[in-house]
């Protein structure tokens, strides 16, 4: 069974296109069964040129990407969601609509990161802070991507989040 994950940001343009880049990334290269999706609250329409380098230049397929509304899993038709991961402090404070599919509600947990774009220093600047970026989201990512999924209840998954939202 499939295992699907929706990382969340406000506008679905940076954060969590890298999130969702690198979790892909590593359940590829791990042979997981794990489906990683992005969207946002309020969606920018377009993704940061930056991030899209920065996952380009960690090996990342881009193709198909682009930024959605969160809308798109509330439907019956949607993939069934175990985890929504929110990766900025404005979608964690929002309300949260329903995600139907699976058995029940997905586990959710914030992992909050500060936003690239806003970095200081000019393009090299954000360049950086996108690069940096993608590497601590990435290894997250690599340890949600090794969990035992197929012998952890909801509790025991939920547990496991925070504690790689500790590290």
């Amino acid at each position: 069974m499939t295992i699907n994950v929706l990382i969340l940001c406000t506008h679905n343009s940076a954060r969590s296109v890298l999130a969702e880049g690198m979790l892909n990334h590593w359940a590829r290269r791990l042979g997981k069964d794990l489906r990683a999706f992005s969207a946002g609250s309020a969606p920018s329409g377009r993704i940061n040129p930056l991030a899209l380098e920065a996952l380009r230049g960690a090996g990342v397929d881009t193709a198909g990407y682009r930024s959605k509304s969160w809308d798109e899993f509330t439907t019956a038709e949607a993939p069934p969601l175990s985890v929504v991961i929110t990766v900025c402090d404005s979608a964690a404070a929002e309300q949260c609509p329903v995600f139907f599919g699976g058995s029940g509600q997905p586990v959710k947990v914030h992992w909050g990161y500060p936003d690239p774009s806003n970095a200081a220093g000019g393009e090299e600047g954000k360049r950086q802070a996108f690069e940096l970026t993608r590497q601590a989201l990435g290894y997250r990512m690599l340890q949600l991507a090794q969990l035992p999924f197929e012998s952890m209840d909801r509790a025991a998954l939920q547990r496991a989040l925070g504690e790689i939202a500790r590290s």
